[in-house]
């Protein structure tokens, strides 16, 4: 398994990286386009997260499947022993790969930088939410000599958490977002056996409590990646009405923030 790069690194550089292994969708035409960067689980950039992404080309936003994994050298199975057991790559030190992709789409000329919204899935969730929460603490969390938390408030619109990882070490509990953080949508199931719902459940009260505005939807029903119908998780039980309908959610959420 490779080292958990970057170290001592600007956000550009690193992003050149992460770039070059991320699928970047866009709506016809030259743009800019506001844009969606989707943070993929631990399971890596699995192929039910480009059905987000066109959902969001659908609304008129691009959308960027950034992948964590290969600009580090991780390997699916590196992914499966190491990160999903929390021995390697927690969402604070992964939080560099946000604060690079809002650096790099500063150069894209089909992206509108100032319009930019964060889903992430499972320890993509994790990932957002350590990023604000680690707040003016970023450059030295993510060892980007760079990262500047105040990009995220001034430029990130929105974002989705679907059924985000919030247990220890997650920051947002403990720590909230402070109250200029963006408008939150999530997503939890009553039946998550991987990250349950009590933890992400009080992140979000949390949130709520420093006055962010969050929107919840709760599925009593469901499992922890309900929505892959791909999944390598024996937990899971994928449901492809469900899967519709946080698509719909998904692009209800970009509508609010464009």
């Amino acid at each position: 398994m490779s080292e958990e790069r970057p170290d001592r690194m600007l956000s550009a550089d690193w992003a050149v990286e992460v770039a070059r292994h991320s699928r970047v969708f866009k709506p016809a035409g030259l743009g800019p386009f506001p844009v969606a960067l989707i943070l993929h689980g631990c399971g890596g950039k699995t192929p039910f997260l480009e059905d987000y992404a066109r959902t969001a080309v659908q609304a008129g936003w691009a959308a960027v499947v950034v992948d964590s994994f290969r600009p580090r050298g991780y390997s699916s199975l590196d992914a499966k022993l190491f990160v999903c057991t929390g021995v390697a790559l927690h969402g604070l030190k992964r939080s560099a790969d946000i604060f690079a992709m809002l650096a790099w789409l500063e150069r894209q000329g089909w992206a509108d930088a100032g319009r930019v919204f964060l889903a992430g899935w499972s320890h993509g969730g994790w990932t957002i939410m350590d990023a604000y929460a680690i707040g003016e603490g970023a450059a030295r969390a993510t060892t980007l000599a760079d990262a500047d938390a105040a990009k995220l408030r001034q430029r990130v619109r929105g974002a989705l958490l679907v059924y985000p990882y919030a247990g220890y070490p997650s920051l947002t509990s403990a720590r909230g977002w402070g109250d200029r953080g963006p408008r939150v949508w999530s997503v939890l199931g009553g039946k998550d056996q991987v990250v349950g719902w009590k933890a992400p459940g009080k992140a979000l009260d949390r949130l709520a409590r420093d006055g962010l505005p969050v929107d919840r939807v709760f599925y009593a029903d469901a499992t922890h990646a309900f929505d892959d119908d791909r999944a390598n998780d024996p937990r899971a039980r994928y449901r492809p009405d469900l899967f519709a309908q946080v698509r719909t959610y998904f692009a209800g959420a970009l509508g609010a923030c464009a």
